[in-house]
């Protein structure tokens, strides 16, 4: 019987076999498809590559020859994730102790899996099987095909439009994406704003900025079907849009199908595997980490999560994770970045906001934008932070850690910031609760 099998080995299964092994346990690892998972091959890092060369573009750092460079953008990134896979993934797992099986597994028992025509028994489990794109319910959609990032990571041909269906992360970076490359692009979103679940500030500012690139946004939308013309046809209840390709960015859900039942593993109303704080499913013996427990997706979180579980499996542990500071970010130009609570969830709260104009890095930069900050009106402590310019994804980071610290806005005042900088941002948004900023030299005190 094996000590530690993992299901799935993207980022949560690698970071559970990395610990195993530092805690002395040669696991065995489990998975199907491309090695290292979502992220590396078909999610963060190539539509991050992807995305970069279209800012070039932007930028004029290149020149500007969408229409004859489109395809080969893809080919910068597919090597890119080449590269990657080898170097952190492939490499990384010849350089420790696990027994490596490529398959699917399904759940006989409680404590036994098959792969194939192998049957595994183990006295603990991991899985982390991740996720798989939602695919609404939309008339016609499946006869007349679609793409989903997979295929709009790896497209076969040249457009010259594309309809997303969706409003949130997924949707926007891919709108900038293709737009930036030369392709008209418009959104399609149900609901009222772009990122319902962010600060309505943060999604306002967000459509302006897309729509100002060109990108048609329509919101507040419902999509009733979608038929064959010289193209594809989307039929809503505000009217109709034709694109060569309609790209679906409506989330993604987990990857659950494993006969969890006879393992007396059970799903949360989430769809994801119920795990309590520790990451400990209904048996005792299996935890789930990442993607396929139905929490924020997020490769830095899922790496986390396959730690977490993988110490408390085999130590027995009670270690768990501070959900509230865990930051994500939209890779979009300005990036849009968010850690703790926002102002629907937080209490007795007091807020400021600052203006990326009033930022003297911004400036020197040209990046729109502004930061929110929310505390407790009580005790001064930083509740959440959100932000909207040009290296939001970087400045973030000291934000997580201020809520990690469980610091207030005048730890964040007393602590000189190099200037100029984005991140200097933060200080002015503390700074804002006790005077008016706009009344101050450039640097800050």
């Amino acid at each position: 019987m094996e000590e530690l099998t993992i299901i799935g080995y993207g980022a949560a299964g690698f970071a559970a076999t990395i610990r195993a092994n530092e805690l002395g346990i040669t696991p065995t690892l489990i998975g199907y498809g491309p090695l290292g998972g979502t992220c590396v091959n078909v999610g963060c890092v190539p539509s991050k590559k992807v995305l970069r060369i279209g800012e070039e573009y932007y930028l004029g750092k290149k020149r500007c020859k969408c229409n004859e460079d489109f395809l080969e953008a893809f080919k910068e990134e597919k090597k890119l994730v080449e590269e990657m896979r080898k170097a952190k993934y492939e490499d990384v797992l010849s350089s420790y102790d696990v027994k490596l099986i490529e398959g699917k597994a399904h759940f006989l028992s409680p404590n036994s899996i098959k792969i194939g025509d192998k049957i595994i028994e183990s006295k603990k489990f991991i899985i982390s099987t991740g996720s798989s794109p939602f695919i609404p319910e939309i008339k016609g959609l499946k006869e007349l095909g679609y793409w989903t990032n997979v295929e709009a990571l790896n497209p076969d041909r040249k457009i010259d439009s594309l309809v997303i269906i969706g409003g949130r992360a997924q949707a926007l970076e891919f709108s900038q994406m293709y737009k930036r490359l030369g392709v008209d692009v418009a959104i399609l979103q149900r609901s009222k704003t772009l990122i319902p679940d962010w600060e309505p500030e943060i999604a306002l500012e967000m459509k302006k900025i897309l729509e100002e690139e060109g990108i048609i946004v329509v919101t507040d939308v419902k999509i009733k079907e979608v038929k064959k013309g010289n193209n594809k046809v989307i039929i809503t209840d505000k009217g109709e849009i034709e694109a060569d390709e309609i790209l679906i960015a409506t989330g993604r859900k987990p990857n659950t199908d494993l006969n969890l039942e006879v393992a007396g593993v059970k799903i949360g109303n989430n769809g994801g595997i119920l795990v309590n704080e520790e990451l400990m499913t209904s048996n005792p013996n299996i935890y789930a980490a990442g993607d396929v427990v139905g929490g924020p997706m997020l490769e830095a979180l899922a790496g986390k999560e396959g730690s977490v579980a993988a110490e408390n499996a085999i130590l027995g542990s009670h270690k768990k994770i501070d959900m509230l500071s865990v930051p994500q970010a939209i890779f979009t130009q300005p990036n849009a970045a968010k850690v703790g609570l926002t102002s629907f969830e937080a209490k007795n709260f007091d807020s400021r906001i600052v203006k990326m104009k009033d930022v003297a890095k911004a400036n020197i930069i040209d990046s729109k934008g502004l930061i929110k900050m929310i505390i407790d009106k009580n005790n001064k402590k930083i509740l959440g932070v959100h932000i909207l310019s040009d290296n939001a994804a970087e400045v973030i980071n000291e934000a997580a850690l201020s809520i990690k610290m469980r610091a207030t806005v005048d730890d964040i005042i007393d602590t000189v910031h190099v200037f100029p900088t984005m991140s200097e941002s933060l200080k002015l948004t503390a700074l804002s609760f006790n005077r008016d900023i706009t009344k101050m030299s450039c640097c800050v005190d």
